[in-house]
């Protein structure tokens, strides 16, 4: 591993504790309630039929590469918490999502061939005790086939089915009248995969920052 490899993983770590620190401090069992569980979604049809050689969560390097993908830079977080909001540990979080061409890392993706070279398209992070994730990649896109650009997510945890869903941007027209955003019945629900793409404030790269945290239906064990 290269010099500028490790600065890389340093400064993601580092990355996403400006970002996300404010919840370091979240107390877990703070809900007097159960928590409304996170919509399931599809996973669709273009989860990657190859994953990439690389496979952490900046999808905006690959490997020891020097240039990196086009888009909107974003610093996207949040908790992976059970119906009584608290955090779950050691879940594998995955998202894939179009590049800024609108392809997926999918051989029958419509604009594979198109297709940004330099962005890894698919990412994952294993969370800690906290349940946190962080990824560092793009603001979505709209891709042929879809009103609403979003981001896939799927969660995995030891000894339970795997759990996906999808989170769109808030405001973005095309949320009124896509059939997957509109499957989600209750408004309240689907108020929870809305997410907001929020400016950083001490980015002079105009970077945006999201945060979507993902309940699950159960209660995870002492």
């Amino acid at each position: 591993m290269t010099d500028e490899t490790v600065s890389r993983r340093l400064f993601l770590g580092t990355a996403s504790l400006g970002v996300i620190g404010s919840a370091a401090f979240f107390a877990p069992g703070v809900f007097a309630e159960n928590l409304m569980q996170t919509p399931l979604q599809t996973e669709g049809p273009f989860y990657p039929d190859k994953l990439p050689l690389d496979t952490d969560n900046d999808l905006l390097i690959i490997n020891d590469s020097i240039t990196p993908a086009v888009g909107e830079i974003t610093h996207l977080s949040g908790r992976v918490l059970d119906r009584h909001g608290d955090p779950i540990r050691n879940a594998v979080v995955e998202i894939w999502q179009v590049d800024n061409n609108a392809a997926y890392l999918h051989t029958k993706s419509d604009n594979y061939a198109k297709r940004d070279r330099n962005f890894q398209g698919f990412g994952r992070f294993v969370t800690a005790s906290s349940g946190e994730y962080y990824f560092r990649t793009i603001k979505p896109v709209l891709y042929p086939g879809r009103l609403a650009p979003h981001i896939h997510f799927a969660v995995k945890v030891k000894g339970r089915d795997k759990f996906t869903t999808q989170c769109y941007i808030k405001g973005h027209p095309g949320n009124q009248k896509d059939l997957v955003v509109k499957a989600i019945k209750d408004p309240k629900a689907r108020e929870l995969v809305i997410v907001d793409f929020i400016p950083v404030k001490s980015s002079r790269a105009g970077e945006l920052s999201a945060r979507f945290d993902i309940v699950l239906g159960y209660t995870v064990e002492a």
